[in-house]
């Protein structure tokens, strides 16, 4: 009998079972700076499903969260204008760190450290099922995206170009 390989609680799962959600889990194995083409590839999974959790901030430094798919990259000026900042930027790691206690490559929307907007890809939300991080490098949970709105404080944005 083969043995279920045991992935240990992050903050991520145990926000998601204690807001109620169902998710799957999916352990890959993580490389430094393969992005969501490896997590795709490891699981079997078509890279438009796969969501990046990416930690941004605007001119005034504050953090906030914008998921996107993993074959899109965020036009920042878009994003920006769209949520009535002058700029948007990526977060240095170790900054991105600091606001979701989770380690860059293994950041997930649930369970931060900080409470902070979340802007989602609106046809994110047109998706079956997403695969998303969970808390930890090599670790991703499969959801229905619809389960978004109901956990997060999340608002709808267009700002994504193909990569």
């Amino acid at each position: 009998m083969a043995k279920k390989e045991h992935v240990s609680e992050t903050p991520a799962t145990q926000f998601l079972r204690k807001q109620g959600v169902a998710f799957t889990e999916h352990p890959y194995t993580y490389e430094e700076h393969g992005g969501t083409a490896v997590s795709s590839r490891e699981l079997g999974v078509d890279e438009h499903h796969v969501v990046k959790t990416l930690i941004m901030q605007d001119e005034a430094a504050k953090p906030l969260v914008v998921l996107m798919h993993g074959d899109r990259k965020v036009s920042t000026k878009n994003l920006a204008r769209q949520i009535g900042c002058k700029s948007v930027e990526p977060c240095k790691p170790e900054v991105a760190n600091r606001h979701s206690g989770f380690l860059v490559g293994g950041t997930s929307p649930f369970g931060t450290r900080k409470a902070m907007p979340v802007y989602v890809e609106e046809s994110i939300l047109a998706l079956d099922k997403i695969y998303i991080n969970g808390g930890r490098r090599g670790y991703l949970v499969g959801i229905d995206p619809k389960a978004l709105a109901n956990v997060l404080p999340v608002k709808t944005v267009n700002c994504a170009l193909d990569e």
